[in-house]
């Protein structure tokens, strides 16, 4: 008779040892679709917030463009405003096609064309922007229609202090960008409307 009850004790140890082998190897295997599910969401939050440079062709070296107008091209906009990553200062023409254009760091004092008189500009960085064949005034109306009618200074964004014309004079424009400090910058060039735009990094 004790040779029985201790058989049974033992096939029941037996059995339960079986499954709690089973009940712990499946507890130490993930579900399926966990890991695919977090490497996703993971991957996906890197790419959106890390990674992206807006400007990751910028420097600070000279930036030339031949001219694409057919005739001295008309500033008729200057606008300034703040985007992630960087500051755009866009000069928009009428017409299709642009003026040659250099874009450059420049030493102070900042002159203007013509009378080489001294124009302050607010900043500590400057980069000037000399555009030709153009002016905002078309003169093949005889004495000369103001084109552009918008102001000779504009406030920066942020790291853009100032936006000044230093000169618009025998077809030659230029303007002076005062900068907060010496940043990175793009030139890039678009059409509908005729638009130079120079993107400054602001951190």
């Amino acid at each position: 008779m004790r040779s029985r009850p201790a058989l049974l004790a033992g096939l029941a140890a037996a059995t339960l040892l079986a499954a709690g082998c089973g009940s712990s190897k499946d507890e130490s295997e993930p579900p399926p679709p966990a890991p695919g599910s977090t490497t996703t969401a993971t991957t996906e939050t890197t790419g959106t917030s890390e990674g992206i440079d807006p400007l990751a062709d910028a420097g600070t070296n000279v930036v030339v463009g031949k001219t694409t107008a057919k005739a001295t091209a008309l500033l008729e906009r200057v606008a300034v405003g703040r985007h992630e990553g960087y500051d755009r200062v866009v000069f928009q023409f009428q017409g299709d096609g642009l003026p040659g254009y250099r874009v450059e760091y420049t030493d102070p004092p900042l002159k203007e064309d013509g009378s080489g008189k001294v124009v302050d500009v607010d900043g500590r960085a400057f980069v000037a922007v000399r555009m030709e064949p153009a002016s905002g005034f078309d003169l093949n109306t005889g004495e000369g229609t103001l084109v552009y009618k918008g102001p000779k200074r504009l406030p920066g964004a942020s790291v853009v202090k100032e936006v000044v014309r230093t000169g618009d004079f025998e077809a030659v424009l230029t303007w002076a960008i005062g900068l907060e400090e010496q940043v990175d910058f793009r030139v890039t060039t678009a059409t509908s409307p005729s638009r130079l735009i120079v993107d400054f990094r602001n951190h």
